[in-house]
């Protein structure tokens, strides 16, 4: 059986819109590939608000780069990923263009890609050793010179966030929506919002 890493925000933890609660399984679209892979291991990392590169000084831990090199170690060994990210980087506060944001998605992609090489070769029940072949490398990097006339990612990353009153209202809304536990609809197996165990979180 292999293990498939699904990495990415709301959209792949599930929240329903508008709502404080999240699609249960069988609705919720890692359960659905689950169900057409029977034979491999969906292991869900959503969170809400989940960024390529850029911090959220309200919400801290949201910087996908910065993480996903714990997720890909504490799932290993993995035998592919899915990686959801970007919407929440296209927020005015973070004033990114889709280029940018792009580099930001391929950063996440160069941790991936250096977790998946460190299987260079495996034993054999014989003894025997020999070579897995590396996953290929993307096309190309972007040169120096397509992103020339973008801003400098680095000093993007380390922006303090600037939020109007809604931006505000959303961030709150959905750190609320976080705080709820969920019921889930899984083997028949009910989770329930528990107090004391947030209250040690905090």
């Amino acid at each position: 059986m292999g293990s498939i890493l699904a990495f990415g925000d709301s959209n792949t933890w599930g929240l329903i819109p508008g709502t404080k609660k999240r699609y249960p399984w069988g609705v919720r679209w890692t359960s659905l590939v689950q169900e057409e892979l029977k034979e491999n291991r969906i292991i869900e990392d959503g969170l809400c608000g989940r960024t390529t590169v850029f911090e959220d000084q309200l919400r801290p831990f949201r910087k996908g780069a910065e993480v996903l090199p714990l997720a890909l170690e504490g799932n290993y060994p993995l035998d592919g990923a899915i990686i959801m990210l970007g919407t929440n980087d296209c927020k005015t506060m973070f004033n990114a263009s889709e280029h940018v944001i792009g580099l930001g998605l391929e950063k996440c992609l160069d941790e991936l890609e250096k977790s998946l090489n460190t299987k260079t070769e495996k034993k054999v029940e014989t003894g025997k050793k020999h070579s897995v072949k590396k996953e290929e490398k993307r096309p190309r990097k972007i040169s120096e010179k397509e992103i020339a006339h973008e801003k400098p990612l680095e000093p993007l990353m380390n922006t303090m966030p600037i939020y109007t009153e809604e931006e505000l209202a959303e961030v709150e809304a959905e750190e609320e929506n976080e705080a709820d536990y969920y019921n889930e609809e899984d083997e028949n197996l009910e989770y329930e919002y528990n107090d004391e165990y947030d209250d040690d979180l905090r």
